[in-house]
């Protein structure tokens, strides 16, 4: 923040406060799980007096993703077939994809944008499974690949015109997004999406990914890496878009864990198709009223 001139510092600040609060429920959830000693009952309890949320839960958890083998009817029921982090995790999922505005003056495509996000979470979370088990909680990873963009929308909404123009400077000079908007907004949405999910009182982890998923010199963690390298692939399959295309110059970003062949890595992911399909009903369950 220091680096920041005083004028830009107050233009972040008061576009995040700018951007809608999460509703009550969500919040208290997240007071909840910050306490290890959380009950399920606690959880239970502040969910249910939510039913659009409680609606949306049961929705998703007897969907074809889990495929549990009865119908859960209660988020009683929800939470011991799927742990508190699990029911967390999608209660601030649903929050985030209902706080999206619909359009926005930067001409920035919120439903691709959403796309994207919701299957670099999908395989972050698989890539979390499937090569980390037992190092990252895969719930976190998923988080971590939906929020991690989040800072676009802010300048899409409240920093229009500079951001537009990034858009444009990212497209006519063949660089990174996040470098673009250093050059012309001062700062990357990184930064601006870290701020506002300290605002939304997020885990100190999950800010610090958010903050730092284009700084290479950042304290690499196993969510950082997972997050990376799913941004990668599914910028190199171009599935939705977050206005930062695959260039084929790109390292991998996470080749000790990973290696150095995203092609390699893509194919051993094996087909995209469900966490496709998963995400387009996710982001209309969330959107649901």
């Amino acid at each position: 923040m220091s680096a920041m001139t005083p004028e830009l510092e107050r233009k972040l600040g008061t576009a995040v406060e700018r951007m809608p609060a999460f509703p009550r429920s969500v919040q208290r959830v997240l007071e909840l799980t910050r306490n290890i000693n959380c009950l399920p009952k606690e959880l239970v309890a502040v969910i249910e007096k939510d039913p659009v949320m409680t609606v949306k839960i049961l929705k998703v958890i007897n969907s074809a993703y889990y495929s549990l083998p009865s119908k859960i009817t209660s988020v009683g029921q929800s939470v011991v077939y799927l742990g508190i982090n699990t029911i967390k995790n999608l209660a601030l999922g649903f929050a985030a994809v209902g706080i999206l505005p619909r359009m926005n003056a930067a001409g920035f495509d919120v439903q691709r944008y959403l796309l994207h996000s919701l299957v670099v979470g999908g395989v972050a979370r698989q890539l979390a499974t499937q090569f980390a088990k037992g190092e990252a909680d895969s719930g976190d990873c998923y988080i971590a690949g939906l929020l991690h963009d989040f800072g676009k929308v802010v300048f899409a909404q409240f920093l229009a015109a500079e951001f537009r123009d990034a858009l444009t400077h990212s497209a006519e000079h063949s660089v990174p997004l996040h470098e673009a908007e250093k050059t012309v907004i001062g700062v990357d949405h990184g930064l601006v999406g870290a701020l506002l999910a300290k605002r939304w009182a997020f885990p100190v982890h999950l800010v610090d990914c958010i903050r730092d998923h284009h700084n290479p010199l950042a304290e690499p963690s196993v969510m950082m890496d997972c997050l990376r390298v799913a941004d990668q692939v599914v910028r190199l399959r171009e599935i939705g878009d977050s206005g930062n295309p695959w260039r084929a110059t790109e390292a991998c970003a996470a080749a000790e864990r990973f290696g150095d062949d995203i092609e390699a890595l893509a194919a051993k992911i094996g087909s995209l198709d469900k966490i496709v399909e998963d995400a387009m009903m996710f982001a209309q369950v969330g959107k649901e009223e």
